[in-house]
């Protein structure tokens, strides 16, 4: 015990035999609520049962580091390691939790109605603790211009052509003005995503039969094979919610037609 605090007990227990000793018709009322917060301090002060903030950075108990960024609907994930952000869908969950689903239908994160979070990802099924590091910045595009569009289209393309050892041609068709910063993330997303298919001991078959991506406006973001041509929607009116995660384009990009 503190000095403070024993202190605090001791003018608590002075108060309250004043209290006693007081005429009934005194002008004195002690609450126990006012007590309380003398004693023990304001409960809405306590950080322990505060909310978590809307936007922070979190870090799990294997050190992986990310910000999540809940101030919108759909909540933004970004590990630190990865250029790639997930867009997450809330869902509520027993005992008041909430579960944080990709585009896939996985798990990714869960949040007891307390704000503890668990990470979910491959290897630790059952989940992994996390920890709040501290505050971080809001996770947002910067708006781009049409020619820096085509120089992502071409890095893009790059990374993907010397993952796959041959040409893979990226193009956008009609972006809508002012959508290029989506459309260049959605690029980005794709070639993240090839990357990792050449890396996998199956993935040269479907990369053989792979020689165009192309990013094209929609009502409802996905992805598509046939034809040599993975075709990838982007509905640029949600945002980074609006065009397909690396592993829903992985899985799209096995299916060949």
């Amino acid at each position: 015990m503190t000095g403070w605090r024993a202190v605090q007990i001791l003018l608590a227990g002075l108060c309250l035999a004043g209290a006693r000793a007081l005429p009934a018709d005194a002008a004195v009322v002690v609450q126990a609520g006012i007590l309380g917060q003398f004693i023990f301090g304001d409960p809405g002060a306590d950080d322990r049962n505060a909310p978590p903030p809307p936007v922070a950075r979190y870090v799990s108990d294997q050190g992986q580091t990310f910000i999540l960024d809940r101030s919108m609907p759909i909540a933004l994930l970004k590990f630190e390691d990865s250029p790639e952000v997930l867009a997450l869908s809330p869902a509520p969950a027993a005992r008041g939790d909430t579960i944080y689903r990709d585009d896939t239908g996985e798990t990714v994160l869960r949040i007891t109605k307390l704000g503890g979070l668990t990470l979910f990802f491959p290897g630790r099924p059952d989940g992994a603790p996390v920890a709040l590091e501290g505050l971080a910045p809001v996770i947002r595009l910067q708006p781009m211009s049409p020619g820096a569009l085509l120089q992502r289209l071409a890095q893009a393309s790059f990374r993907a052509t010397h993952a796959a050892r041959r040409l893979i041609v990226f193009d956008a068709q009609d972006p809508p003005s002012g959508s290029e910063a989506i459309f260049a993330d959605a690029a980005l997303v794709a070639s993240q995503a090839l990357m990792r298919m050449a890396g996998r001991h199956d993935g040269e078959t479907a990369l053989a039969h792979l020689a165009r991506v192309l990013f094209v406006p929609g009502s409802k973001e996905g992805a598509s094979f046939s034809h040599g041509v993975l075709r990838i929607t982007v509905n640029a009116s949600q945002g980074l919610a609006g065009r397909p995660s690396s592993a829903r384009i992985l899985s799209a990009a096995f299916k060949i037609h």
